[in-house]
C-alpha cells in the first residue's frame, strides 16, 4: 500500500498541565507510529490565544504532526482525536507534491538563515563615547 504525506493539525485544551499535554502528544504520536506511520516532523507552536472560544476554552495548545502513512490510519487517528475531550479541534489534511517540496524548499532556508545569523552576543556595539569621539573628528 502506498503511503502519502499528511499533515495534522491538533488544538489541545491549554489549561492542562504541561506533563498532561506532552501525554497527549506521546499518544497520537504513538497512534501514527503503531499503525505504520512515520513522523516526518513535528512543530510544537505552544500556547496561543484562539479567535474565538472553543469548548469554553480562550487558550489553545498547537501541535502539527507531518507524517506520512498509509490511508487506512487516518480514520483510526481523528477518531482518537475526537474521543479525546482534552482535543478541542483537529484538522488533517493529504499534502500533494507541491506542499511537501514548499515545505521542504523552506526547511533548507531557514537552516541556512540560522546558520548565517551571528548570535547576539558577538555582535560589537558601540558605546556613547566612542560615537561622539567620531563625531567630533569627523567636524574638525
Amino acid at each position: 500500500m502506498k503511503n502519502n504525506i499528511y499533515e495534522s493539525a491538533v488544538i489541545i485544551n491549554a489549561a492542562l498541565d504541561d506533563e498532561q499535554i506532552e501525554s497527549i502528544i506521546s499518544r497520537i504520536k504513538e497512534t501514527i507510529t503503531n499503525n505504520g506511520g512515520e513522523i516526518r516532523e513535528m512543530e510544537n507552536w505552544g500556547r496561543k490565544r484562539l479567535a474565538y472560544m472553543v469548548k469554553k476554552s480562550k487558550i489553545g495548545y498547537y501541535v502539527i504532526f507531518r507524517f506520512s502513512s498509509p490511508s487506512n490510519i487516518i480514520a483510526k487517528l481523528e477518531r482518537s482525536y475526537s474521543l479525546d475531550e482534552h482535543i478541542l479541534r483537529y484538522l488533517t489534511i493529504k499534502l500533494d507534491s507541491d506542499a511537501v517540496e514548499y515545505l521542504e524548499k523552506n526547511k533548507v532556508i531557514l537552516v541556512s538563515e540560522e546558520i548565517e545569523t551571528p548570535p547576539a552576543s558577538t555582535v560589537e556595539v558601540a558605546t556613547n563615547e566612542e560615537t561622539e569621539e567620531e563625531v567630533d573628528g569627523n567636524d574638525k
